[in-house]
């Protein structure tokens, strides 16, 4: 799951071009690839490709009075599948996540809740969203890949949820760039990765992205 966030190499068509290259490189290899355009960019993109495209982030207002927000309806009307929930640099509370997850299954997204260490992440599985993305904030963006630096937040991630919910799905992030980290995911236990700046700051997306699904 590829997050864009906010960075100028996705600013206005190059979030499409990226989306496309994702979508090349999930039909080549057969990996499950899905992406996180912002939210100028997510009806655009969501109409340009066929793989998986999330919205970084819902509010929980239903249709209305809510100027400024982005309701899960809209999210869905634009053609997304899912969105994420509580990333690291858009945090809310546990009771706006509850309400974020309700309202985001209740319209037929794909809920991906973040958490920045198992204690929140056990918590949060309470809710049910389809999956658990588990990201220490002081790797995001960096070098070291959380497989490296801290393989057991990964495990303990995993386990812990499970006893809350075997439906609920984990991913882990920060500092994942390479197939070996990806593979090291796996191996702890994790369905799949969720990362950002290696693939959208990249020089070579396309190269990236291959190398990423190559220990598949």
């Amino acid at each position: 799951m590829v997050n864009f966030k906010a960075y100028r190499e996705v600013d206005g068509a190059a979030a499409v071009e990226l989306a496309k290259k994702c979508q090349q490189v999930s039909e080549e290899t057969g990996a499950c690839i899905a992406v996180c355009p912002p939210a100028v960019s997510l009806a655009l993109v969501a109409a340009s490709v066929d793989i998986p495209v999330l919205a970084q982030n819902v509010d929980p207002y239903a249709p209305g009075s809510a100027t400024g927000w982005v309701t899960p309806s809209m999210v869905k009307a634009c053609g997304a599948v899912g969105t994420l929930i509580n990333h690291s640099e858009h945090k809310v509370g546990a009771e706006t996540v509850a309400e974020c997850v309700r309202m985001s299954l209740d319209c037929g997204l794909t809920a991906v809740v973040c958490a920045d260490n198992v204690e929140t992440a056990v918590s949060l599985a309470h809710c049910t969203p389809d999956f658990i993305a588990v990201e220490p904030p002081e790797l995001i963006g960096g070098d070291v890949s959380v497989t490296t630096a801290n393989p057991r937040i990964v495990e303990s991630t995993v386990e812990s949820v499970r006893e809350v919910s075997r439906s609920v799905r984990v991913l882990c992030g920060a500092g994942v760039k390479t197939g070996k980290d990806v593979a090291a995911a796996i191996a702890l236990g994790a369905d799949g990765v969720l990362l950002a700046s290696g693939v959208v700051k990249a020089k070579d997306q396309y190269a990236v992205l291959t190398d990423l699904v190559s220990s598949l």
